[in-house]
């Protein structure tokens, strides 16, 4: 590491320099990280909360807005991953990358939610004998039910250099989400006629529209915040009416009301994808402020696989320790102290291991 020449009275403050290393990249990592944790938490809240309540509905409506994390973080791989590929193609360096920065982290942490539901009583002891529940655990990414994203981005890392070809010809942005949704649909289709997967959301089939979007995102990175702010006029408000498409679906799905579902998987695969084109447009606007909270939200970012992947052990061992009960606000204001403790924790700790043998092997990075 090079030494850091003595600050002159021109040079910038610290907080603007530090301001200057964190990137939109970050802040887009930042705003999700807070989403998945946020969607977790709410979703723990429901179940405090009286089904017939009004308290309950406006739960359950946020809960299913914040349902966009997979594919977003799908997205912005995407677009990380093409743009660094278009650099430099070495195909025996990706690939140990990608075995130790992706396919380490989801084998050890799978095995360690494994041991952690046996051990709070969530899953009987027998079913570390059983072969088929492992099976199910490791290919599916069922270990626990936010894992299956490190198995989605792992076949991501495979599809990716395949897709090579069409990142080099720089497919306009709009043109690839109509590819997309094209190519979505289609593999939808031989899912549903031919292939039958078991749990297809666990497969990089479910993700073709966001992969293909941030294909032609990570191919012009340094023209999408000049392309966001000619199409937000269109974009928002398309997002607006899918939103609106989308949100009585959701809810008739979760309740356990029948829906159509190519109607229901492709108003949300255009939702999940609108939104995470807009997360990094916001990401972009707001890139070059020096305020306490961008600055807050893009340090998340730099650790949201640490926050990913402890939460949900977090959020377990604090209901368990002092589940809440109490009137519709007591509940709530329960729930944000879980919430914050949920992201804060782990922040920290990745934080204060980052850059440190340690992080390398229990997270990958």
């Amino acid at each position: 590491m090079t030494d850091v020449p003595p600050a002159s009275p021109a040079a910038p403050p610290p907080r603007a320099a530090r301001a200057d290393n964190l990137t939109a990249i970050d802040m887009f990592r930042g705003l999700t990280i807070i989403e998945v944790v946020a969607h977790h938490s709410t979703g723990v809240m429901l179940r405090y909360l009286d089904p017939a309540s009004t308290a309950h509905l406006v739960t359950l409506l946020l809960n299913r807005t914040l349902h966009f994390a997979v594919p977003a973080f799908v997205f912005l791989s995407a677009v990380v991953l093409t743009r660094s590929l278009l650099r430099r193609f070495e195909p025996g360096r990706y690939a140990w990358r990608r075995l130790t920065r992706g396919a380490w982290p989801y084998l050890l942490w799978s095995v360690l939610y494994i041991l952690w539901y046996v051990w709070t009583g969530q899953r009987d002891p027998s079913s570390l004998t059983d072969p088929e529940r492992w099976r199910d655990w490791l290919l599916y990414g069922k270990a626990s039910y936010h894992l299956y994203f490190l198995l989605v981005a792992l076949e991501v890392y495979m599809v990716l250099p395949l897709m090579l070809p069409l990142a080099r010809r720089r497919p306009g942005i709009t043109a690839a989400l109509l590819l997309g949704l094209a190519l979505q649909l289609g593999l939808y289709l031989l899912n549903r006629e031919v292939l039958k997967l078991p749990f297809p959301a666990s497969t990089v089939l479910w993700y073709m529209l966001p992969i293909t979007l941030g294909v032609a995102v990570g191919a012009r990175l340094d023209e999408f915040p000049a392309w966001w702010r000619r199409r937000r006029w269109l974009l928002l408000p398309l997002l607006a009416l899918v939103y609106g498409l989308y949100l009585p679906q959701a809810l008739a799905y979760v309740r356990g009301t029948p829906v159509t579902p190519l109607v229901y998987s492709g108003l949300s695969w255009t939702y999940t994808s609108l939104m995470a084109l807009t997360l990094l447009g916001v990401a972009f606007r707001v890139q070059s402020s020096a305020s306490a909270v961008r600055l807050t939200v893009a340090l998340l970012g730099t650790v949201s696989l640490q926050v990913y992947l402890i939460h949900p052990a977090l959020l377990q061992a604090l209901e368990r320790w002092d589940a809440p009960q109490g009137p519709p606000w007591q509940v709530a204001l329960t729930m944000v102290g879980y919430f914050l403790l949920a992201l804060g924790l782990p922040a920290l700790l990745g934080r204060a291991l980052l850059n440190t043998r340690l992080s390398t092997l229990v997270f990958g990075r």
